[in-house]
């Protein structure tokens, strides 16, 4: 009653100027993101490696900017932090040995998963092709895994025309078509007794050691962070990728045999074989958090919308040198801190929004999506009020694909759960941005599968409609040389207020969008 009274009081002007959103999109500036990105993405934060110092000095940054605002902390005790329990699991003694020898981790092979090979075993192998049981086609049939290694392909089979053999369609099945098909075929070969999963790398192999030297100076023991033993998903496979010359030597197969082998032309089932491995893990415990500031709402304030990016980046390679992550993704964190602001000062200038929003920048997105995921199943907020997922991740520069036309942004995801949300920001962006909006990465056959690869897929895999703005990749990711100077922040700006332009209509629509999709 206190704010309708107040509204009521105030001028026509004054009131439709309140409501206007042209004057609080104009707050988000080039300047105040160059601002915020100069320090967090500076050498003194050493490149926000997930955990780290530089992480944390981060997160204290962008709660005190939340804080400076006037959001609401609701994270434990009214904290602007929302703590993630993660472990750090690391290798220590790691290696498979063959007649020629031992073999060297990140040299001849690399390894995921989780181990328990705490002493040097030795395995048959055994082929299970792509590893897929299935009503319509197995692998699987007639195998006895239990206590074995098994060798199997990536993805699932086609037939001569390239459709999909289970599908029947040009659409991949769910074997293979999103990250869920991995842990699903991991599972299973668990359920049957397999100790190990073992895979070739699908390039050569001086393709793959310039693989496996990118690999070395970002982690050289290949730590990798998860969550505490609670969290973990349920099948912790080893997986042992083998390069395609060990492979040969491991299996006894020639170059023609090993091709066949990979383009699923024989079923190998008789490969006599064995592998001969040892692979001790470490764990320790890491303090991390997302960064969390609600503002909200008026009259429709138990919906809200979510604003995410993560914070996070690769930290110090082997040799010393600082990651500082400007473009990945200090350029989406400052966008949210930008958003934030304006919001802000439209909520104390008499326009609060009817929806309240949550602005959040997430941990651990380099180690796996591990902040967001971490937050859809341990909500502040219940998650069926949640409306939407904004999410920014890499903006403000240019991919070789529009060099010489660069006013342009990738939005991704807009239609795969709501028509409307999609609808919503194609208006924002011709009433008042103007950009290009490309599709080219929402298609589901796009090999890069930007889709799953940042934290808005969480929020989507929950049945919450997103939507993901990046502008791409360039020479500079996940290299040193990803610094403020390459960022345009013109192009920066422009995307934060297509942003916000398409949060101001969720938060203040008479209706709530609705999920009348489900598109892969």
């Amino acid at each position: 009653m206190k704010k309708l009274l107040t509204l009521l009081a105030m001028s026509p002007l004054a009131f439709a100027q309140a409501q206007n959103p042209t004057k609080f999109a104009a707050s988000i500036t080039a300047a105040d993101l160059k601002k915020h990105l100069s320090y967090l993405a500076s050498d003194e934060l050493e490149g926000r490696g997930t955990g780290t110092r530089g992480q944390h000095k981060a997160a204290e940054y962008i709660a005190n900017h939340f804080k400076s605002l006037g959001l609401k902390g609701i994270g434990p005790n009214g904290s602007y932090l929302q703590p993630v329990e993660l472990v750090e699991l690391g290798w220590g003694d790691v290696y498979v040995k063959t007649t020629s020898g031992t073999k060297e981790l990140l040299k001849d092979f690399y390894v995921t998963g989780s181990s328990n090979f705490s002493k040097e075993e030795t395995l048959d192998i055994v082929f299970v092709g792509y590893g897929i049981d299935d009503e319509k086609y197995s692998d699987l049939k007639g195998l006895d895994l239990k206590g074995k290694a098994v060798l199997m392909l990536p993805g699932e089979p086609k037939k001569e025309d390239g459709t999909y053999l289970i599908s029947g369609t040009s659409q991949a099945s769910s074997w293979s078509k999103n990250p869920e098909a991995s842990r699903k075929k991991m599972a299973l070969l668990q359920e049957k007794g397999a100790r190990c999963v073992v895979t070739i790398a699908p390039g050569s192999d001086e393709q793959t050691d310039k693989l496996y030297a990118r690999m070395r100076a970002y982690s050289p023991r290949m730590n990798r962070l998860t969550f505490k033993d609670e969290e973990r998903p349920a099948s912790t496979l080893l997986t042992v990728q083998l390069k395609q010359g060990l492979a040969k030597e491991i299996l006894g197969l020639d170059d023609q045999q090993l091709a066949d082998l990979m383009a699923g032309k024989t079923q190998a089932r008789d490969l006599n074989h064995t592998i001969t491995l040892k692979a001790v893990e470490k764990q320790t415990p890491i303090e991390t958090s997302n960064v969390v500031g609600f503002l909200e709402g008026t009259d429709k304030k138990n919906e809200v919308l979510v604003v995410t990016a993560h914070y996070d980046h690769i930290g110090i390679s082997e040799d010393g040198k600082i990651n500082n992550g400007a473009n990945d993704d200090g350029s989406g964190t400052v966008s949210v801190m930008e958003l934030a602001e304006a919001f802000s000062k439209a909520a104390k200038s008499g326009a609060r929004p009817r929806r309240s929003i949550l602005f959040m920048t997430v941990t651990g997105e380099e180690k796996g999506l591990l902040g967001s995921e971490y937050y859809v199943n341990h909500p502040l907020i219940p998650l069926e009020n949640t409306i939407a997922d904004l999410n920014i991740d890499m903006v403000g520069r240019v991919d070789k694909a529009h060099e010489g036309k660069p006013d342009y942004i990738y939005v991704i995801g807009s239609d795969k759960l709501s028509s409307e949300l999609h609808a919503i920001n194609e208006e924002a962006n011709k009433k008042y941005i103007k950009m290009d909006l490309d599709y080219t990465f929402n298609d589901p056959n796009d090999v890069n599968r930007f889709y799953y690869r940042s934290d808005h897929y969480n929020f989507a895999a929950k049945k919450i409609p997103i939507i993901f703005y990046f502008n791409g990749v360039h020479d500079d990711y996940h290299r040193p040389t990803d610094d403020v100077e390459k960022i345009e922040f013109d192009k920066a700006e422009k995307t934060a207020r297509l942003v916000f332009y398409t949060a101001w209509d969720l938060v203040n629509r008479d209706k709530r969008i609705v999920v009348d999709s489900n598109k892969p």
